[in-house]
């Protein structure tokens, strides 16, 4: 049903309005911050799913956007960046500068690096090296990106040779260096990765995709073993995304 007049269209706004909503989720997430600093890395984890859920449930309403989601997609990116400054000292800072357009050709057989115990962007952007940029990569886990050989291309972390630039994460940057962004698939991952890394737009299979790495960070410290298991997701979720599936309505 469409309003038949700006009275009309006032009143769905004022239903629909979760500017409440939202202000309970500050207080809630404020609180949490505060608590941050003294949790283990696990209660650090369940405490930024649970934030998560509550957040994508209110996004999830939120049929007429406006100033107090603008705020609210704000305070949640914050809130991901210091939990996750916490969990992954070393996260990259954004740099602004022009994304250059790389030659899949040269980069054949290399040696890839990134910081260990991987985590969203770092195990999505090794599995797009493995699976469509270099599929003779060879993998370094770093315990500090200064352990980076020289002769390694590094990603995910400051002055690394791929690492985030302007709006767009190190996933994103690898799409737009090596020309593959016209794959819906990896476009649609790339969504989900951006929103889990840093905010943005909501994205339904990103806490799902969260869940099964923490789970799987949880019962193994072998990176190679973690970016095998996870690719098996992160190739079934480029499948899907690269189908009409996702778009197609639910058999009765």
């Amino acid at each position: 049903m469409q309003a038949q007049s700006d009275t009309e269209n006032d009143a769905y706004r004022a239903l629909f309005d979760r500017t409440d909503d939202y202000a309970e989720l500050f207080k809630t997430l404020a609180v949490s911050r505060k608590t941050l600093t003294g949790l283990t890395p696990q209660e650090i984890k369940r405490v930024l799913r649970k934030s998560r859920r509550d957040y994508e449930a209110v996004r999830a309403i939120d049929y007429f956007p406006n100033d107090s989601t603008t705020q609210a997609e704000a305070v949640w990116m914050d809130f991901i960046n210091v939990a996750e400054t916490l969990l992954c000292p070393g996260e990259p800072h954004a740099i602004d500068a022009t994304i250059p357009q790389r030659d899949p050709a040269a980069y054949q057989g290399r040696t890839w690096a990134t910081r260990h115990r991987l985590w969203v962007d770092r195990v999505a952007s090794a599995w797009l090296i493995h699976h469509f940029i270099d599929r003779k990569a060879r993998f370094l886990w770093l315990h500090t990106p200064a352990d980076c050989p020289p002769d390694a291309l590094g990603f995910d972390f400051d002055s690394a040779a791929f690492t985030h630039i302007g709006d767009r994460v190190t996933f994103e940057v690898l799409l737009a260096s090596f020309g593959l962004e016209q794959d819906r698939g990896l476009l649609r991952i790339g969504a989900m990765v951006h929103a889990l890394d840093v905010g943005g737009a909501f994205v339904a299979e990103a806490s799902g995709f969260e869940a099964m790495l923490a789970g799987v960070r949880q019962r193994t410290t072998d990176d190679d073993l973690l970016l095998s298991e996870m690719s098996v997701v992160l190739d079934a979720l480029h499948a899907y995304f690269s189908s009409d599936l996702q778009a197609a309505p639910a058999k009765a």
